[in-house]
């Protein structure tokens, strides 16, 4: 397992140098709209290309977003394990240039994440869980280790949330939930790095009926890392996620916190606001 990890990490970290190689151009970074209209830049592709050479060496089964096409609905595989990984998450605030994107790294066991690594290029960031620790690795060579916030209630969190991927009804839950501030952030891997360095608290995607949900390689690798730190993500019937599904989708409300022995309850309260409101068909 240690060789997967190490060929994971070069492609990491050659993979990422070419990302910064196209957002620091200072060029204008054209895009072309997918079939559900989310955008592909150079720099997706480029990843992409990279992360698959190196893979490909391990033998083992590769679910990346850009070399899938979802009408395949699951991934029909012999293997146990499966490479899940996400180029560049985040592709509109890269265009933004807001600096909130991230590179998703899984290694998944029987359609669960085992390893992960998130890497957080304009931060200089790679996180990596191989199963039984976590830590950051950041380019100058030193090491961060996660530091998940104490914060229990839910008027005593910080909630992280989309920048580009926000709707009515969330808007409406989190006022409800009377959070202690709120982070606007794009790409779910540096939503839940911020989890893990304790600037935030915890993590609501809800997607509404009918509108395109976030895919397997959304939160593989984030899941890997946080709840390896001790934190937890799981449907707001605090279910663990299911991969390789029909046509890869994490649809409904999914809920990533810091503290993974408190996260039941926490997933109960948010949807006794959300029966008591009726925010959204439960």
């Amino acid at each position: 397992m240690q060789d997967m990890l190490e060929i994971a990490m070069i492609a990491a970290e050659e993979a990422g140098g070419e990302i910064m190689n196209v957002y620091d151009s200072n060029e204008t970074i054209n895009y072309q709209e997918k079939s559900d209209q989310s955008p592909l830049t150079i720099a997706d592709k480029k990843s992409n290309e990279i992360i698959m050479h190196h893979l490909s060496k391990t033998g083992l089964n590769i679910l990346s977003e850009e070399s899938v096409s979802v009408e395949s609905n699951i991934f029909l595989g012999n293997s146990h394990w499966m490479w899940v990984i996400d180029p560049l998450d985040g592709t509109k605030d890269f265009i933004q240039g807001t600096g909130n994107y991230a590179m998703h790294l899984a290694l998944n066991y029987k359609n669960k994440p085992f390893l992960g690594l998130v890497l957080i290029p304009s931060r200089d960031e790679l996180w990596i869980a191989d199963g039984e620790n976590v830590w950051c690795e950041m380019k100058d060579g030193s090491t961060l280790q996660p530091n998940l916030s104490n914060n229990k209630t839910l008027d005593s969190m910080t909630i992280v949330t989309s920048k580009n991927h926000r709707n009515e009804i969330l808007e409406k839950l989190m006022n409800k939930l009377n959070f202690r501030e709120k982070i606007i952030m794009g790409s779910v891997g540096c939503k839940i790095a911020s989890i893990l360095r304790g600037e935030s608290d915890i993590y609501i995607s809800l997607n509404l009926p009918a509108s395109t949900s976030p895919k397997d390689w959304d939160f593989a690798a984030p899941e890997s890392i946080l709840r390896t730190a001790g934190g937890a993500i799981t449907n707001i019937d605090n279910q663990d996620l299911s991969y390789n599904q029909i046509n890869y989708e994490q649809g409904g409300i999914i809920i990533a916190s810091n503290n993974k022995e408190r996260h039941g309850i926490t997933c109960l309260e948010i949807k006794e606001i959300i029966k008591k409101y009726d925010l959204y068909p439960l």
